[in-house]
């Protein structure tokens, strides 16, 4: 399995402070059947500045450890961009990460309040330098539980999404997994990620999460998520079932 989202690299941001911490991350997540991992420290988010090359430096030292170690899991690179008015010309002069370098993903985040004002327009440029923007855990922000057809219209006009493990299973409580739920069966997400932080409250929860999904929408929607992770991390085409609006009125109760 693949990790598409995972604040893995120790000392960067609100992830593992110590490297014996960030080797305890790798070595639950190698229980649960993961081999790749794609590190996503914060970028630009108010507190973290991780550029591109800062990330491929740290990438490297601690696959030469995990070598060292014999955990067969790797690392790739990666960075999870906070939306910013800048970030075209910061990928311009090489500080933006595309997941696994290949120049295809970039995994954003919008703040947890609200979707800035400029998103769509600037979703639409990133598309037009051939970049693909992925929305990562869009569950967990106010104004996409509230009015969801903003996430339908990203979806429709390109934008991928990352659902969070954690949230699929219910760790960050009943409101989000409902959310969460409606929308693996909206198709407006496209791959389970661990968004992992530690291995306590924030941990990697991914075979649980794929072990619901299952439960719930089928073998072929697990494996759906699955492949699109190693699509992705490839720079290759994800598959995608066209995307349903939600209406707000089923939500209605739960917020």
């Amino acid at each position: 399995m693949i990790d598409m989202h995972c604040h893995i690299l120790p000392g960067l941001d609100d992830g593992p402070q110590t490297l014996e911490e960030s080797l305890a991350m790798v070595r639950l997540a190698e229980q649960q059947g993961i081999r790749t991992i794609v590190a996503t420290p914060h970028h630009y988010n108010g507190r973290y500045i991780n550029e591109k090359q800062t990330i491929i430096t740290e990438v490297q030292q601690l696959n030469n450890i995990l070598a060292q170690k014999n955990i067969n899991v790797t690392i790739v690179p990666g960075q999870e961009v906070r939306l910013y008015g800048e970030l075209l010309a910061d990928y311009e002069a090489n500080k933006i990460q595309t997941l696994n370098d290949t120049g295809k993903y970039i995994l954003i985040e919008f703040p947890n309040n609200h979707v800035p004002r400029y998103t769509p327009q600037l979703l639409f440029e990133m598309q037009l330098k051939g970049l693909i923007p992925v929305i990562a855990h869009p569950e967990r922000n106010a104004e996409i539980a509230e009015y969801p057809d903003k996430l339908y219209q990203f979806i429709k006009q390109g934008a991928l999404a990352q659902l969070t493990a954690a949230s699929i299973i219910g760790a960050f409580g009943k409101t989000i997994q409902k959310l969460s739920m409606q929308l693996v069966e909206g198709n407006l997400v496209h791959i389970v990620a661990s968004d992992a932080h530690n291995t306590a409250g924030r941990a990697c929860r991914i075979s649980e999460a794929y072990h619901l999904i299952e439960e719930e929408f089928g073998t072929d929607m697990k494996y759906l998520f699955m492949d699109n992770a190693a699509y992705m991390v490839k720079g290759q085409m994800v598959d995608k079932i066209d995307p349903q609006p939600l209406r707000r009125k089923k939500l209605f109760g739960i917020f």
